[in-house]
């Protein structure tokens, strides 16, 4: 798996990037699929998040995590990027607001390890084609979600 990840400077000192690693190995093997893929994290702040949710998405706020996949979900019709035979697969692109996560666990009362580990799992399936845009596929991933941060 080639993995890179960023965290921005504020936020270094609070966050261990193979705990990350880990969260990502963990949503991984959840969905089956092999270490024979390429992404990246970002551990960023409200604004840079604001801006990348407002450019891409239209909306101009800033969220939780991002999830920026490079193919098509598995589930469309549409075409994503094809990679030649026997080459590492590129899922995307994983943006999280670290002052979000905290305030979220802050709201839930929860350590913001358990926010930040809970918004890396559920980036990462996103990457991997799930969503929650009907209850089924809500169940689905929030069970995912659950059988990996319980590992």
């Amino acid at each position: 798996m080639r993995l890179v990840i960023r965290v921005d400077r504020d936020f270094q000192a609070r966050i261990d990037k193979k705990w990350l690693r880990r969260l990502v190995r963990g949503a991984l093997a959840a969905h089956g699929s092999g270490t024979d893929v390429d992404l990246s994290l970002l551990i960023t702040d409200d604004a840079t998040v604001r801006g990348l949710n407002s450019r891409y998405r239209g909306q101009d706020r800033a969220t939780d995590v991002l999830s920026f996949a490079l193919e098509a979900d598995a589930g469309s019709d549409a075409s994503g990027f094809v990679m030649p035979p026997g080459e590492t697969a590129h899922l995307g692109d994983v943006i999280i607001s670290y002052p979000r996560a905290a305030a979220q666990a802050a709201e839930r009362d929860h350590p913001v390890e358990d926010e930040l580990a809970l918004l890396v799992v559920h980036g990462v399936l996103h990457l991997l084609g799930y969503d929650h845009d009907r209850p089924a596929k809500e169940r689905e991933m929030k069970s995912l979600e659950r059988r990996v941060l319980s590992s």
